[in-house]
């Protein structure tokens, strides 16, 4: 019979790794409920976005580590690879709202869901185009470190990850909540027809929102290159889908409802994958999200919307 203190060690080393696969979650389905917000829109591209900015940033890793190996300290590099990379990643979530979303803003609904599909599938035939598909292996920017604490084992990615996905939710809050961007944000959240009449454009509120959340599923895709560093052209598609059940868990448009649901679902596959058998974690996974939503339709901190949409 396992002692209590077996049992802390084992609560504490899945929470641990718990942590670290909700932040993925979390930081993607963000961008998910931002565009939601802002727009009510949900792009389903998004996945296919948090794909190609791990490309972006795989290709940028690897320049940097040709350019500067042995100059730069891996963590140095590590930060110019996340700054460039966003940057990129960002531009890229403009084209999509520019080229793909903007000439539909007349469209129905349904016209705008097949059109996020679509662009997902482009840029999945476009790696395979350009980089073919065979898997590639992403760069370890850092070196790993592995600790064991009170019989708890954990690594310093491990650790990176969890605090640098808290500190880009808080950067996006305190953006949100203090900028005259992120009020204009929020005020098209609360009243879309109202805000043009105040001079604020949608022409650029739409492609900012976009920009931030491919930023954010940019660097979601960094720190998953370095812990699971297999790249797929298709790797976008699970967990881009996981990351949108997120988003509408938490709330369509709640940021903090998007954030919570992400950990919450981490949580609940980490620690059913160590209780049942790992074929049934996702079944087991999304009938507890499936339960929930029977009792809150709106999620954790949704609001009641038109259903009118809003390009």
């Amino acid at each position: 019979m396992e002692s209590f203190t077996d049992l802390i060690q084992f609560f504490i080393q899945n929470f641990i790794n718990a942590l670290q696969r909700g932040s993925f979650y979390a930081v993607i389905s963000i961008g998910y409920s931002m565009v939601y917000g802002v727009l009510m829109l949900f792009n389903f591209a998004h996945g296919d976005i948090f794909m190609v900015g791990t490309y972006i940033g795989f290709g940028i890793a690897t320049l940097f580590l040709a350019l500067f190996a042995g100059v730069l300290p891996g963590p140095v590099v590590f930060v110019a690879t996340v700054v460039v990379t966003m940057f990129l990643a960002s531009w890229v979530g403009v084209f999509v709202e520019v080229a793909g979303y903007r000439p539909l803003r007349q469209a129905p609904r349904a016209s705008a869901a097949i059109t996020g599909l679509m662009i997902g599938i482009i840029f999945e035939t476009g790696i395979l185009i350009l980089l073919g598909a065979k898997r590639l292996s992403f760069p370890p920017l850092i070196e790993s470190v592995s600790y064991n604490v009170g019989g708890v084992y954990f690594t310093n990615i491990k650790v990176m990850i969890i605090i640098i996905s808290l500190l880009l939710m808080l950067a996006l809050h305190t953006f949100i909540q203090k900028t005259k961007w992120g009020m204009a944000m929020r005020a098209m959240s609360f009243d879309f027809l109202a805000v043009p009449l105040m001079g604020i454009s949608i022409n650029i509120m739409a492609p900012l929102t976009f920009a931030i959340g491919a930023g954010l599923a940019a660097v979601a895709g960094i720190l998953y290159g370095q812990a699971y560093p297999i790249l797929d052209p298709y790797m976008g598609v699970l967990i881009g889908w996981k990351a949108f059940v997120a988003a509408i868990l938490g709330g369509r448009g709640s940021i903090k409802g998007a954030a919570l649901a992400g950990y919450l679902l981490g949580f609940i596959e980490i620690f059913v994958a160590t209780i049942f058998p790992s074929t049934l974690r996702d079944l087991i996974a999304y009938s507890i999200i499936l339960l929930i939503l029977t009792f809150r339709p709106r999620g954790f901190f949704g609001m009641e919307h038109s259903t009118k949409l809003r390009l």
